[in-house]
């Protein structure tokens, strides 16, 4: 399972992840590894395993070269720039770059064949997949893998 969050700084970024880490056994139960990605520097990343006791890998999308290949980053416009600065987040700074490119909150859960079985992308930052929706795609790979 791979999800996409746009960073520690995100509040709803960080309630998915809490859920997902609250579920993790019951997703390694159904054969799930989970693996989140952001733009942000390794610190903050850091600073986030730290605050909620992540267990699940969290991995550092520099310059977001990965999220590009999904197809799902945009790029901040300078007004919305302006704003993320006047509320003291410079994602050039966190991210370690000037592109001001954020990857739109996705997951995908993956097939053992490395196929897309479940792809969620959502345009509206305070949107999330959630467990049960997960849940319910890993129990239809499960059970096509018994089929």
């Amino acid at each position: 399972m791979l999800t996409f969050y746009r960073g520690a700084w995100c509040p709803y970024c960080n309630t998915q992840l809490r859920s997902l880490q609250q579920a993790l056994p019951v997703l390694e139960a159904l054969g799930a590894s989970l693996v989140a990605v952001s733009p942000q520097l390794p610190d903050g990343s850091l600073e986030l395993i730290d605050k909620h006791a992540l267990t699940f890998e969290v991995l550092t999308d520099s310059k977001s070269r990965v999220a590009s290949e999904y197809g799902i980053v945009f790029a901040l416009t300078p007004d919305d720039r302006a704003l993320f600065r006047e509320v003291g987040n410079d994602l050039a700074q966190a991210n370690g770059d000037d592109s001001w490119m954020l990857p739109a909150p996705a997951t995908f859960v993956i097939a053992g064949d490395g196929t897309i079985h479940h792809a969620r992308v959502d345009a509206d930052f305070t949107e999330r997949t959630g467990v049960d929706e997960i849940l319910g795609a890993l129990r239809e790979i499960a059970a096509s893998d018994r089929g």
